[in-house]
Formats: structure tokens, C-alpha cells, sequence
């Protein structure tokens, strides 16, 4: 298929590479982007001789998160069919905004989460907010040397990202640095918090995410398919789940907080130009954009 913003690449035998190519924007999401990741997703799991899928980002930047102009973003998602079950987008209050947000964050993380593939994500530059969403479902992540992780929401009255995964992916106490001073996380540290599994040369990241790609390739595929649920259901069994869908609830709950407050989803008097300028794409005022 043709998309957009993504292409479905095949760079080597039992190999996909799913590429976020909305540069211009820095791979910013928005409704259709999301729907075509999606899509694309889907094409690579249901090819029965690929056994690894990749996720790359062209451009500087893995993602800068939510398009914060997209505007007209329940007429867009009207074009595509609901996947996750998820419906009643153009309902009143916080019933439409959440059904909209179970479907294109956690509905769409979840399902690429449990893939039935191994799952690797390539990073460089900044990842930034929803952008984690992008990278956070992968099994493996591969950083170049100059990526930065950060969560920016709190800043906007959110307690953070739709998907809640910051104390499993960090541990508690750095998530809270995350997501209380809006901490920036890079790639060494990412690694050590165990985030990332390598961290390589900018020069080097496509090479070596690839290697690592054909050297799980080389194992039978449903040993691959079970030892990754079987890694999934120990999450799950954790409490990772249940843990997720409560801070989805305060996610939403602060939007509500925030429409009734301020007549926005967020919290715009939390929002310095610096971190505007960070998660927001391009130069209009932030009060002027539509808020994720």
C-alpha cells in the first residue's frame, strides 16, 4: 500500500521496516498518520515470512509527538473504520475525547505491543511525549547516541502521556523526575534505566538495528511468538495493565479539569516557550493550536 506518512520497507530476508516519514514535521502524529502506522503494522504481521519488524524514523528527529494543529481531527478520524472498538468520537464532553483516545493511544499501543513478532524501534534525536508511544510498544529499542526521551505534559496539566508505561519503562523514581521536573532522559541513561537495549553511533543506527533484526530472524518464528507472550503475560501478571488503564483515567480526568477550568484540554498557563517549542510543530502561538 501507498501511504503518506509511512513507508513499508523490506531491507533484508524475513525483514520489515515500518518508517516514519513525516520529516517535515518532525514525524509529529497526527490522525492519519497514526491510522496508516497502523495499517502498515498490520501488512507486516500478517506477511508470513517476515519474522521481525522494525520501526525507523526518517529525518532528524524519532517523533516530536501529537500534531498539536490538526484542527479538523474527528472529521479525519471519520475516515477510517475503528479497529480497537473504540467509538463515539463526536460525543459531548470527556465521553468523546476519551473514546478518540482509546483508540488512536492505548487501543493502537496495545496492539503493537502484542504483535506476534519481535518488534524493534531505531531512535535518534528527540523522542519527545507521543512520541514514546512509538518506541515504548517495541520489544527491543535501539538509540543512537544523540536520542532524548522526555514527557513534557505535566507542564500542560496532564499527568502524563496517554500511555502510562513511564515506571516500567524507567522504574518509579526516575519516571517521577520525568514526568516532575520534565526531566530529559539520554540515550546512555535510557540504557542503563534499561529502556534501551544499545545505544550505537547516529552513523550506525539503521546498520545495527538491521544486524540485530537478522540474528532474531534466525530463530524459529513461534518460539520467537512465545517467548515474547510469555515475557507480555509476566507484565501483565505484574499488574502492568490494570496499573495503565487507572492513570488513563486520571489522564482523562485532568482534561475535564482542564476544559472546565480553562476551556482547554490543557493547562496553557503551564506552557513556557521552551517547552512549546519542543512538543508543539511549527510557528504559531501554542494557544492558538489544538491541543492533544
Amino acid at each position: 500500500m501507498a501511504w503518506d506518512y509511512i513507508l513499508l520497507e523490506r531491507p533484508a530476508e524475513h525483514i520489515a521496516r515500518v518508517v516514519l516519514n513525516r520529516p517535515e514535521a518532525r514525524n509529529a502524529q497526527n490522525t492519519q498518520f497514526l491510522y496508516e502506522l497502523n495499517e502498515a503494522y498490520e501488512e507486516a504481521a500478517q506477511a508470513e515470512d517476515i519474522k521481525v519488524i522494525i520501526t525507523a524514523a526518517n529525518g532528524p528527529h524519532f517523533s516530536s509527538g501529537h500534531d498539536l494543529r490538526e484542527r479538523d481531527h474527528l472529521e479525519n478520524q471519520d475516515r477510517y473504520r475503528p479497529v480497537t472498538g473504540a467509538m463515539g468520537y463526536h460525543r459531548a464532553g470527556a465521553e468523546g475525547r476519551m473514546a478518540r483516545e482509546e483508540e488512536l493511544y492505548t487501543g493502537f499501543c496495545e496492539r503493537w505491543r502484542n504483535i506476534p513478532k519481535p518488534t524493534i524501534a531505531a531512535v535518534q534525536g528527540r523522542c519527545v511525549a507521543g512520541g514514546l508511544l512509538l518506541c515504548w510498544p517495541s520489544d527491543l529499542i535501539i538509540a543512537a547516541d544523540d536520542a532524548v526521551f522526555e514527557d513534557v505534559t505535566v507542564a500542560m496539566g496532564i499527568p502524563g502521556v496517554e500511555v502510562f508505561a513511564h515506571p516500567w519503562e524507567l522504574g518509579p523514581r526516575k519516571a517521577k523526575e520525568m514526568l516532575f521536573a520534565g526531566a530529559q532522559i539520554n540515550a546512555e541513561e535510557a540504557r542503563m534505566l534499561g529502556m534501551v537495549n544499545r545505544v550505537v553511533p547516529r552513523a550506525e543506527l539503521e546498520a545495527a538495528t538491521l544486524a540485530l533484526a537478522q540474528q532474531i530472524a534466525l530463530r524459529p518464528s513461534f518460539a520467537l511468538k512465545l517467548a515474547k507472550q510469555a515475557v507480555n503475560n509476566t507484565q501483565d501478571a505484574q499488574g502492568r495493565n490494570a496499573a495503565m488503564m487507572g492513570a488513563f483515567a486520571m489522564h482523562q480526568l485532568a482534561h475535564s479539569h482542564c476544559m472546565e477550568v480553562h476551556g482547554l484540554p490543557v493547562d496553557p498557563g503551564g506552557i513556557n516557550p521552551g517547552v512549546a517549542a519542543t512538543y508543539a510543530v511549527g510557528d504559531e502561538p501554542w494557544r492558538a493550536k489544538t491541543p492533544s
